[in-house]
């Protein structure tokens, strides 16, 4: 081809591209769109007409089309961070969210100080379920953009979301900490400061720091939740305990011996008891622990734990775990779908007994396994009146003689809460009466049933 006739190829096809631009700002998009096909065809600046081209298709909803364009720059070139950040939101507009991280991760490697794509990254890794990366993502966006208000409220969202709400409460709990605090420094007198301590279920490492302080060297914790994990190890650093104590981020039941432990500790804490007693797969981890991470004479804090019940009634709690009646239509029905058990706080305290306590469950921690149970139990009836539940607490026996109870006659809205466990309907019970349970736990969850639960 002649120079002259190259000139006149040229000139046809920037014609065309200032046509095509023209109707693409006036919204002509596809018009625009078989003009810039007409200036590839020419080959003339190729990877600047295909943004334009993706760009225009994607404007009149042929997303799949616009995501072949892209494709074809990112053929030419790989690393073209708007190509991989466009491709990526269109992908993730469709639903291809594995798709659409793979560009923004790549595209947040080429320009980690680009706020934009990392928000997109995080938005991306939270529709994902991958909640704890985006916290994170989320926070390289506030370390870029420090008012950020929609990347600080995601974050918090999140992170809400991940960390249950009881950490607070529990930390606030002087009573349920000074009762650690006194069996940890009662195990430190026996084992000495040097004695290896795994502390299970760390939180914000609190029981580490309390054998620290007692003078422990030796403290390895472990949490599960990366998000605590990481606020635990900086909570430790801001107290000075950095060099005594390791927080690892993930649960026990992933550690080993010589690699996450430098030997068998001769101290377990652990504070993984729930409200209820077994919800957090307590048994499991304390069967592993012993089984793998944990000196055969290994003093465990705490080393045996019962959840105690008393029988009673209450306008307030059958308000809280029945229905019958709502809005003049009977719809007691839905109280097959009620849950089996709930928290009791603030004015849900106002109930009356109508037995003695009794014991629903017990076991010892130091166990090295531990089956279901479950065992009928006759409760006497000491006061007349309509069974709502059962309401339940624990008796932790940390070590020796140090025990901790939330005991509803004087604790409310501790760290552990009572719990209601609810009766499938209110039962009329008469003083001097008994009434027959199937009390116990399958291992993961207590069982309080009443016998003929099925009919009732």
């Amino acid at each position: 081809m002649n120079k002259q006739a190259t000139g006149e190829h040229v000139n046809s096809a920037r014609l065309s591209l200032e046509r095509a631009m023209q109707l693409h700002v006036d919204g002509h998009w596809e018009c625009a769109e078989q003009h810039y096909l007409q200036v590839l065809l020419e080959d003339y600046r190729s990877t600047d007409v295909l943004p334009l081209l993706a760009s225009v298709v994607a404007k009149r909803g042929d997303i799949d089309l616009a995501v072949h364009y892209w494709d074809r720059l990112l053929s030419i070139q790989p690393f073209h961070l708007n190509a991989l950040a466009a491709k990526g939101g269109l992908l993730y507009k469709t639903g291809r969210l594995t798709e659409a991280l793979s560009c923004f991760e790549i595209a947040t490697g080429l320009a980690p100080d680009d706020a934009l794509i990392r928000n997109n990254l995080a938005v991306a890794l939270a529709d994902s379920g991958r909640k704890d990366e985006a916290i994170i993502e989320f926070g390289h966006v506030l370390r870029l953009q420090p008012d950020n208000v929609n990347a600080y409220h995601q974050m918090r969202r999140l992170s809400s979301a991940i960390v249950p709400f009881w950490h607070i409460p529990m930390m606030n709990d002087t009573r349920r900490n000074d009762c650690f605090e006194r069996a940890i420094r009662r195990a430190l007198a026996t084992r000495g400061s040097s004695a290896q301590i795994l502390d299970i279920g760390t939180g914000s490492g609190l029981l580490s720091m309390m054998a620290a302080r007692e003078g422990a060297t030796n403290i390895v914790s472990c949490e599960t939740v990366p998000t605590i994990a990481r606020v635990a190890q900086e909570i430790v650093a801001e107290n000075g305990y950095g060099e005594q104590i390791k927080v690892i981020g993930k649960s026990s039941t992933a550690l080993s011996v010589g690699r996450d432990i430098p030997a068998k500790a001769d101290i377990m804490i652990s504070e993984i008891l729930s409200s209820d007693l077994l919800a957090e797969d307590v048994l499991s981890t304390f069967e592993d622990a012993r089984r793998r991470l944990i000196a055969e004479d290994a003093i465990v804090i705490p080393k045996a734990a019962s959840a105690m019940g008393c029988l009673v009634a209450s306008e307030t709690l059958a308000a809280y775990s029945h229905v019958r009646m709502a809005s003049g239509f009977n719809v007691a029905r839905f109280n097959s779908l009620a849950p089996l058990r709930l928290p009791i706080h603030g004015t849900m305290t106002e109930w009356s007994r109508l037995s003695n306590d009794f014991e629903i469950a017990s076991l010892d921690l130091t166990s090295a396994a531990h089956e279901p149970e479950l065992r009928a139990v006759s409760i006497p009836v000491i006061t007349s009146g309509t069974a709502v539940g059962v309401v339940q607490w624990m008796q932790v026996d940390l070590i020796d003689d140090i025990v901790f109870t939330n005991h509803p006659d004087g604790y409310h809205d501790g760290g552990w809460l009572q719990v209601l466990h609810v009766l499938p309907k209110p039962m009329p019970v008469e003083a001097g009466s008994v009434v027959d349970f199937l009390l116990g736990h399958d291992r993961s969850t207590l069982i309080v049933l009443p016998a003929g639960f099925a009919t009732s």
